[in-house]
């Protein structure tokens, strides 16, 4: 029965996602409100957010992900902004938004309003840069979101661990919460540096993309693990690595990198869309273990802690966007201007994920004195709306606000032109090198053959430039389309014609396959993936 539950979640929570991506609502957005319903449908299973499967089985690769799509130059040249919201803010986060819980709940003890304010500082590592890659954000902002999401996982873990042990009773200090976040971060830091060189060895000396692959679908479990085996930040150790593979991806071989992303895109995919559903499946078990709290209470609870989580964010985004440039004339030169409008889209986009419930989830049912955990009930339903709050009230307005602020998009004119000359650069240097290779005896070719070489080199360095001029009036198409799209017509044509020959017994499954195998090669190099 669960094995059914487990492949219905993943099935439904595919389909809702696939359907998404024909709509304009984002595919968090209605994953989540799928699960909302469903949670209250009869028949459908209970769902338990389980901490020991998400945070070890489920946060490892997405984070791993989400660090090998990212740009590891990028994030250096922003790194005082991300760490500024990856540690400053969830800490600030962490303090303020627990007190301000503290105040406003009745006989919520200080140490357990610190655990929510823990619980629901991290915003979420995939939805936030989701949202940000669909709306097309400048590329700054969204490398700042990635940035943040990368990181902050693991200051909101760490902090969580110290606040728990002080509402547990077994004893916290800042000193010695700060002395473990240290430990914490600089131990997650120096694992993933220690297991990155061997681990790109190991990619770089396997021959086969089969055996590559499966190496690297066991590397963020095996980054997250050995570094929590040493009291660790495995969040930390996963993304010091999988930048680090990233940055070098080019040295593997072609087959793995084409396999490697495929993998990866699914894998992205069917994580992202049943974490997003389990999110929205959590209402119907959150409210019923509300206990002694009454739905109605519960709600003006979770109203006032949604507020403060929003407006606390602006509270720290705006001063650690200006001040720094204020106080440092270095700041100022090295970092491009910025105006208003962009933290406050950074501050708008802190949605709140499946970590922050994972979390919540894995708080224990009783303190070390054997008493029951102070309104654990509560801070789950705390955690639980805020989650839901900040995804669908954030989620949803943030394409709106983008247009209201009119914020300028990427700039897909410039990004052309700069793939045509680095194209343009490259062919240049490969023409040298095939006229040098040419003139070696042992590289004799007949002259069409060189010609054909030739003309591949001058239609890669054409084909970016076209995309820069006249399109064809009739289709509208650049001419480099116009040519992709008959390569396909005359690939598709072939690929008909060797079935059919297999059909007639003409030739045996095994060619067929090795003939198709060809046109799929080529077919992969003409084919260019739209990313509007």
């Amino acid at each position: 029965m669960e094995v059914l539950s487990l492949v219905g979640l993943i099935a439904v929570s595919a389909a809702v996602a696939g359907a998404a991506r024909r709509t304009p609502v984002p595919a968090p957005l209605l994953l989540v409100t799928a699960g909302l319903i469903a949670s209250y449908v009869p028949g459908v299973p209970d769902y338990h957010l389980d901490p020991h499967i998400v945070l070890p089985l489920v946060l490892p690769p997405l984070l791993h992900i989400a660090a090998l799509d990212s740009s590891y130059l990028d994030l250096r040249a922003n790194l005082r902004p991300i760490a500024l919201l990856s540690v400053g803010y969830v800490l600030f986060a962490t303090v303020v938004v627990g007190y301000l819980a503290y105040l406003l709940v009745p006989d919520l003890p200080l140490p357990a309003a610190l655990v929510l304010g823990a619980v629901i500082a991290p915003p979420d590592a995939v939805a936030a840069t989701a949202i940000a890659r669909r709306l097309g954000l400048p590329g700054r902002i969204t490398t700042i979101l990635q940035g943040e999401s990368l990181v902050n996982d693991a200051t909101a873990i760490t902090a969580f661990k110290v606040a728990l042990a002080a509402a547990l009773g077994v004893g916290a200090s800042w000193g010695g919460g700060l002395g473990e976040f240290a430990v914490a971060s600089l131990g997650g830091v120096g694992v993933g540096l220690a297991l990155m060189l061997p681990i790109h060895w190991l990619r770089r000396h396997l021959k086969e993309a089969l055996l590559q692959n499966t190496l690297s679908l066991l590397i963020p479990f095996v980054a997250y693990a050995a570094a929590e085996q040493v009291h660790a930040s495995g969040v930390l150790a996963v993304v010091v690595v999988a930048l680090y593979l990233g940055h070098h991806s080019w040295q593997v071989d072609f087959a793995t990198r084409l396999q490697e992303d495929a993998v990866w895109r699914m894998v992205a995919f069917v994580l992202e869309s049943a974490v997003f559903a389990l999110i929205g499946l959590q209402l119907a078990i959150v409210v019923e273990e509300l206990g002694e709290y009454g739905v109605g209470e519960a709600l003006w609870y979770a109203a006032g802690v949604f507020v403060a989580v929003v407006v606390v964010r602006f509270v720290w985004v705006y001063p650690a966007t200006f001040l720094p440039r204020v106080l440092s004339r270095r700041i100022r030169e090295r970092e491009p201007d910025t105006s208003w409008t962009a933290p406050l889209i950074v501050g708008w986009a802190g949605m709140r994920g499946v970590v922050s419930l994972a979390i919540a989830f894995s708080i224990p049912l009783a303190t070390s004195d054997g008493d029951d955990f102070p309104a654990r009930n509560l801070v789950l339903f705390l955690t639980f709306t805020t989650v839901i709050g900040t995804l669908v009230v954030q989620g949803l307005t943030l394409p709106s606000l983008i247009r209201a602020l009119k914020v300028p998009g990427r700039d897909v004119q410039a990004e052309t032109l700069a793939e045509a000359q680095a194209q343009s650069k490259a062919s240049a240097a490969a023409e040298q090198r095939l006229r040098e290779l040419l003139e070696d005896e042992r590289n004799k070719l007949p002259e069409p053959l060189a010609d054909r070489l030739r003309a591949v080199l001058e239609r890669r360095r054409n084909a970016v430039w076209e995309r820069l001029g006249a399109v064809n009036a009739v289709t509208g198409e650049s001419a480099d389309d116009t040519y992709r799209r008959l390569a396909r017509e005359m690939i598709s044509t072939e690929r008909a014609v060797f079935v059919e020959l297999r059909n007639r017994r003409e030739i045996d499954d095994e060619m067929m396959r090795t003939l198709l195998r060809r046109l799929d090669l080529e077919e992969a190099a003409a084919y260019r993936e739209e990313t509007a």
